[in-house]
């Protein structure tokens, strides 16, 4: 099953060098860097206020750079605007879903399209909702009545309507039920199929590194830890921080 990814594989990596970030007067990241390549799953780890939605922020344009750089491919994405990001082909799928709830899942789902100019829309709203059949059965729902759930799934496929090579997901599993976080693992590994790299930041460490091939450790907004994700769950530091064990 197909979610509506580029039809290809991409070829570009997510490059992040040395990038520092805060807001205001308050610095949250220091000379962080770290690498996606094509077609990885590769987890961003860390406790609550370890700055890790501030580096998907400031991949994303959302958050300024203060220093340092990040790159997709060829494209240099420090100082882009959000739009332009996107239009890069890399989009971030935000903390908290953020839908718009006064409007219907389908409105929501095409706002993710509003930079397309092609022809494919309708048929990648079809797919949509052929790889998240429950999306089908609430289309003309309004988002703010959804399940948590459900508010994630269209959270996930209003990003894939952009035809993103390169996804970033901030904290998939916020405040769902285990089930619920099996069946958007289950989601993630069909996006991943299509070829679609992806950043993942979660709190729950476990369900990151089982999901990821690699994973990065951020700590008080420094990189202290990175390796194979199997490494990592078996990594007396990390089981002692995050593991309980």
């Amino acid at each position: 099953m197909t979610a509506g990814a580029p039809a290809t594989r991409t070829t570009e990596a997510l490059l992040v060098d040395a990038l520092s970030a805060g807001y205001g007067d308050t610095q949250v990241l220091w000379d962080v860097s770290l690498r996606v390549d094509p077609g990885e799953v590769v987890a961003l780890i860390g406790s609550n206020g370890a700055g890790k939605s501030t580096l998907l922020g400031a991949i994303s344009g959302i958050v300024k750079t203060w220093s340092g750089a990040a790159r997709y491919g060829e494209t240099s994405l420090t100082g882009l605007e959000p739009d332009r990001i996107v239009s890069a082909g890399v989009l971030q799928v935000p903390q908290g879903r953020r839908l718009f709830g006064s409007l219907s899942v389908e409105d929501n789902l095409r706002m993710g399209a509003y930079l397309r100019k092609d022809r494919e829309v309708e048929s990648d709203l079809k797919r949509m909702l052929d790889l998240l059949p429950k999306l089908r059965e609430r289309y003309d729902y309004l988002a703010g009545r959804l399940s948590g759930g459900e508010q994630q799934q269209v959270a996930i496929a209003r990003a894939l309507m952009a035809r993103p090579q390169m996804l970033l997901i901030d904290e998939m599993s916020l405040g769902l039920a285990p089930v619920l976080v099996d069946q958007l693992i289950e989601l993630l590994a069909s996006i991943h199929q299509t070829g679609v790299s992806i950043l993942i930041v979660e709190q729950d460490v476990q369900t990151a590194l089982e999901v990821s091939s690699r994973a990065y450790v951020l700590e008080t907004g420094r990189i202290t830890l990175s390796g194979p994700s199997a490494e990592l769950l078996d990594d007396p530091q990390v089981k002692k921080a995050y593991l309980g064990v």
